[in-house]
């Protein structure tokens, strides 16, 4: 992955946020901002604009497919990869059909959750440029 992709990681747990910002880090991306509620993750994609938005479903003030939809209703087709515990599997289809890319159950294997971000990114890309875009 570019060294140019620029990734919000947003989490209402603190040893998550800085979990995934490792992760993202040693793929040479860039955190570009953390959020830990919904309200914040919206105010910083607005904010940042970010390629990639890590975006947990359980979060205080705004929920995670709450804060979909609004990502969603201001940049359609924004690259949105939602994570889940278990308890929270149910309302990953919800999510899916609102917009998100992907998501990545919260027990889920480094190497497996590099994988994930690493091939909707390339999904993501194959899109975009098939639609004549830019990310």
């Amino acid at each position: 992955m570019s060294d140019k992709v620029r990734v919000l990681v947003a989490d209402d747990e603190a040893h998550i946020r800085s979990l995934l910002k490792g992760v993202l880090t040693a793929m040479k991306t860039e955190v570009v901002a953390e959020a830990r509620n919904g309200v914040e993750a919206l105010e910083k994609f607005r904010a940042h604009k970010p390629h990639i938005t890590l975006l947990d479903i359980n979060m205080p003030l705004m929920d995670g497919l709450k804060t979909l939809q609004a990502i969603q209703a201001e940049s359609p087709g924004a690259l949105v990869v939602m994570l889940s515990s278990l308890s929270t599997l149910g309302i990953v289809q919800d999510c899916l059909e609102a917009g998100a890319y992907d998501f990545i159950r919260k027990d889920t294997p480094i190497t497996e959750i590099k994988a994930i971000i690493k091939k909707t990114w390339e999904y993501y890309m194959q899109e975009s440029r098939a639609a004549g875009g830019k990310p």
